[in-house]
């Protein structure tokens, strides 16, 4: 058990309400505002800001000049309690924005626990991030984006409002995405991303055997291939489904889209 006091620079400025837990250090410069909540062995870099309400779990690093917890950029936004919840074990590089939600749209932005954020990253209000993700250098989400477990977002990367990515998704460099992706796909830059094949490699480093990866190859070819319509890939999928839990996570996701579906 660490019981160690929290290490704070003398130039730093933390508001009284603030509660840090033990292990925590602030550097130089950092600004941190009435209730935010730092959970133990977090590090603060030199010159961050962390406006609340906000919480953030235990052992995450935030490195220079990250802006955590700031209002919502959204007209709409009337000064109502909104909060950001951070999990743990993340890393936020350099110049990372993650704003707080807004009354209208669930109140909170969430980001799970694992996570690995790049330099100049945006995650915007009401936004919802899984664990173990990886966001390069850039990549932006607009508002109201979930974000699964384990998805990849190449550098400069950006994702429309409203749409949601699956699990183990890896979405490529510059990529523009403006509709749902099922997880496992792998989607590239043409003007908006399009699917080009699944994320196989991605999906061989979280342990999935080739069994597993050739279930979803065949739905990847059912939906994705070919001049289908979409109510009748569906149904191949579902066939599919019956023998791999891996293609009935795939189809739920498309099942419970309210987005038009990349395809």
């Amino acid at each position: 058990m660490n019981c160690a006091a929290p290490a704070i620079h003398p130039t730093a400025v933390i508001d009284p309400s603030a509660v840090l837990g033990a292990g925590v250090q602030v550097g130089a410069y950092a600004v941190i505002g009435a209730e935010v909540v730092i959970g133990d062995n977090t590090r603060i870099g030199p010159h961050c800001t962390i406006e609340g309400p906000t919480r953030i779990g235990r052992d995450n690093v935030l490195h220079a000049h990250a802006a955590i917890g700031g209002e919502p950029q959204d007209k709409k936004y009337r000064g109502e309690r909104v909060t950001l919840e951070i999990g743990d074990g993340n890393s936020i590089r350099e110049f990372v924005t993650i704003n707080r939600g807004t009354g209208d749209g669930g109140g909170s932005t969430r980001v799970g626990s694992g996570n690995w954020i790049l330099a100049y990253c945006h995650i915007a209000h009401d936004c919802s991030v899984g664990d173990g993700c990886v966001f390069s250098n850039n990549a932006t989400l607009a508002g109201h984006v979930t974000v699964g477990n384990h998805v990849i977002l190449s550098g400069f990367s950006g994702v429309h409002q409203f749409c949601r990515i699956g699990d183990f998704a890896f979405i490529g460099m510059g990529a523009f995405v403006n509709g749902d992706v099922p997880p496992y796909l792998m989607v590239a830059q043409e003007k908006y991303a399009r699917p080009r094949g699944i994320n196989a490699e991605g999906l061989k480093r979280h342990g999935f055997d080739a069994s597993r990866i050739a279930a979803i190859k065949r739905a990847y070819r059912a939906l994705f291939m070919g001049d289908t319509k979409l109510d009748e890939a569906k149904a191949e999928l579902a066939e599919i489904a019956t023998s791999s839990h891996d293609v009935r996570a795939f189809l739920d996701f498309i099942d419970a889209g309210e987005r038009p579906l990349l395809r």
